[in-house]
């Protein structure tokens, strides 16, 4: 009787345990996929604004980052994504919708697909749009989530020949 009951109290121990690992791993998976979430919806805001301190303050504080875009080589710094983007947000009229498709959240990388459609109301005297699917990656960095890759994937574009 003793043996049986020491079993079943084990057996009761064992699934608890594993009962409250299972909804702590649920609860720490919920909470770094909204982290994640917010962290990329503060970045993709910071485009749409034009706002290179708010985007800077979503990139990696080891400087890791690369930037692929169709028809160029990769920039391969936080130093080299901001240029690019200061040159970018000091051009005028354009706009940039967003819209989150998934993301895949793990512990200490995620990756976000995002479709933007990017606008300009007068390209060589014609409105323009690009139509992308741009994937981002993040890592988990001392407690904070950074965006680390954007890599853009043009689907369709005004100027595409039909």
């Amino acid at each position: 009787m003793i043996n049986r009951c020491f079993i079943l109290l084990l057996c009761w121990s064992l699934v608890s345990a594993c009962a409250h690992r299972s909804s702590a791993t649920t609860a720490d998976g919920e909470s770094n996929r909204q982290q994640v979430l917010q962290v990329m919806q503060k970045h993709l805001d910071a485009v749409s604004h034009k706002d290179l301190d708010a985007l800077a303050a979503t990139l990696s504080p080891d400087g890791q980052m690369q930037l692929i875009l169709p028809g160029n080589e990769i920039i391969d710094s936080v130093a080299g994504f901001l240029q690019f983007h200061a040159d970018w947000f000091a051009q005028p009229s354009w706009t940039f919708e967003t819209n989150i498709l998934n993301a895949e959240v793990g512990s200490q990388l995620a990756m976000v697909v995002v479709e933007i459609i990017y606008r300009e109301p007068a390209r060589d005297g014609k409105p323009y749009f690009n139509r992308m699917i741009v994937s981002y990656d993040l890592a988990h960095i001392d407690g904070h989530w950074f965006v680390i890759k954007d890599h853009a994937s043009s689907v369709e574009k005004s100027t595409d020949k039909q």
